[in-house]
C-alpha cells in the first residue's frame, strides 16, 4: 500500500507512503490517487495530503520514467491523477514536510492550500533529467507565485527552501514538524464549520476561467440564495448579534 488513508466524517488524511523511495509516486500510487478521488468526488470531504517519514514526496519514480514512451507522455499519466485532485469538490490542503520535488512538488500545486516545515525543499529539477515538468507545473506555478517567479524557477530547476516558499506564496505558513499535522487539522477544522455546499461553490469559483466571471457566481449564489442553510446560518447570527 502506497497511499494511507484515514478516514473521518468530515475529511480524509492520504499519506504517501514509500518511504524506501522517498515517497516517490510511482503507478501503483496514481492508481491510489485516482480510487482515493472516486471515493471523495462520490462523498466529498475536505482531503489532508501529506507524506510519511519526513518527505512529502521526492518526485516522480525515475525508474518507471525512464522507460516510458512518447505514447505515455500523450495518456498524461500523473497530469491527469493530479487535475482529479486539484478539482474535487472540497478543498485539499497539501501538508509538506522535507523534499517535495518534480511530481511530487506538482502534486503539492494541485492542493488549494499549503503548509510546510523548515526542512522544505520545493521545486520542479525535471530539465535536468531531460523532460519538462507536465503534471502541471507549467501552469499552476504561475497562478500561485507569478509568471516571471516561475519562468525562473522552471526554467533553471532550483529548489526553494520553507523562507523563500513562504515569501513567494508558494506556502501560506511554517509549522514545526510535530506540529504540521495539527494545524492541517485546524484549518479543516475551520473549513467544517462552514457551510458544505457554500465551500464547494467558493472552490467551483475559484476553478473557473476569468471568462466566465461574474456569471458563475450569480449562478452558484442564486442556487445558496434559496437554501434552508443560508437561513438558519444567517438567522443565527442575527439572534447571537441581538443578544
Amino acid at each position: 500500500m502506497t497511499l494511507r488513508i484515514e478516514e473521518q466524517d468530515d475529511r480524509v488524511v492520504a499519506t504517501l507512503d514509500r518511504p524506501e523511495k522517498r515517497n516517490a509516486i510511482d503507478q501503483e500510487m496514481i492508481d491510489a490517487l485516482h480510487s482515493l478521488c472516486a471515493m471523495l468526488e462520490d462523498t466529498p470531504r475536505t482531503l489532508i495530503l501529506t507524506g510519511s517519514s519526513g518527505v512529502f514526496a521526492a518526485g516522480a519514480d525515475i525508474a518507471q520514467l525512464r522507460d516510458r514512451t512518447a505514447a505515455d507522455a500523450r495518456r498524461g499519466i500523473n497530469a491527469m491523477a493530479f487535475i482529479r485532485v486539484n478539482e474535487l469538490p472540497m478543498p485539499v490542503i497539501a501538508a509538506i514536510d522535507g523534499f517535495a520535488l518534480g511530481g511530487g512538488a506538482e502534486l503539492a500545486y494541485a492542493a488549494d492550500i499549503r503548509i510546510a516545515t523548515p526542512a522544505l525543499r520545493i521545486g520542479n529539477p525535471e530539465t535536468g533529467l531531460g523532460i519538462i515538468a507536465a503534471a502541471g507545473a507549467t501552469w499552476r506555478l504561475p497562478e500561485i507565485v507569478g509568471a516571471a517567479r516561475a519562468s525562473e524557477l522552471l526554467l533553471t530547476g532550483r529548489t526553494l527552501d520553507a523562507d523563500e516558499a513562504l515569501r513567494s506564496g508558494l506556502i501560506s505558513s511554517v509549522h514545526p514538524a510535530d506540529e504540521l499535522l495539527p494545524v492541517a487539522h485546524a484549518i479543516a477544522d475551520r473549513i467544517a464549520a462552514n457551510d458544505p455546499l457554500a465551500t464547494q461553490y467558493t472552490k467551483r469559483a475559484l476553478r473557473t476561467p476569468r471568462a466566465q466571471h461574474p456569471e458563475i457566481e450569480l449562478a452558484l449564489q442564486a442556487e445558496l440564495f434559496e437554501s434552508p442553510e443560508k437561513h438558519r446560518r444567517m438567522t443565527a447570527f442575527l439572534e447571537r448579534k441581538n443578544r
